[in-house]
């Protein structure tokens, strides 16, 4: 005989916009993240169950299940909304600057401006309240975030590299270099919940400084 279902699972019902991508579909699954992003800041991942985001959401637990197949599976659609509205550093347009050094202040300030919105410091927080108990959730994030960032900024450092406007070296260990200057100061205590109401101005000021260290040890 088959157990009983858990409160995590799909208990009964059916309902016609979780069958396929309509309208009425597509906003409700924009619903059903919304109100995953709001019940995981608030009560931490581990503390939201799928009921609780069903009920949120006012639609029945089928609905979810059959849009998001596990509570981590919502999580990344999460991180996915989170990071195509939020994530400057993704998308900043670094090949057109006229020198390294105005492509490392755009990268330094779309970090900037990427951290310190609410959403991005939300989950950043989320994440590392969560590490030990669910390391996946790091995982999720960083390859949809700051891993894909920093590929991109050492493409483009390499490249400066090639063209002699950088020393020879790891363009990797470069872009990583040049976001930990940025991400030294201000940044950590603003997750740390410990930044005054200037804080984005000090990480700009902080990102300026950092170019010009980065540009003394790299640049040519």
């Amino acid at each position: 005989m088959a157990s009983a279902p858990s409160s995590e699972m799909i208990l009964t019902g059916t309902e016609a916009d979780a069958a396929g991508p309509t309208p009425a579909g597509d906003a409700r699954r924009r619903a059903y993240i919304d109100a995953a992003q709001r019940l995981f800041f608030a009560h931490g991942y581990g503390a939201t169950s799928m009921n609780a985001i069903a009920a949120a959401v006012g639609g029945s637990k089928t609905t979810l299940w059959s849009l998001f197949p596990s509570k981590l599976a919502l999580f990344e659609a999460v991180v996915d909304q989170v990071v195509q509205l939020y994530g400057s550093a993704l998308t900043v347009d670094l090949d057109s600057a006229p020198d390294v050094a105005t492509g490392l202040i755009r990268m330094g300030d779309a970090i900037m401006e990427t951290i310190f919105s609410d959403a991005v410091t939300g989950i950043h927080r989320l994440v590392m309240g969560e590490a030990a108990r669910v390391p996946e959730l790091g995982r999720v994030m960083f390859e949809r975030g700051p891993g894909p960032g920093m590929a991109r900024f050492a493409g483009w450092l390499a490249r400066q590299m090639q063209a002699g406007t950088l020393k020879p070296g790891d363009p990797a260990l470069a872009a990583q270099q040049f976001s930990g200057l940025c991400r030294a100061g201000v940044v950590d205590r603003h997750l740390h919940g410990l930044a005054g109401p200037n804080a984005l101005a000090e990480g700009r000021a902080e990102v300026r400084a950092a170019a010009a260290t980065f540009l003394a040890a790299w640049g040519r």
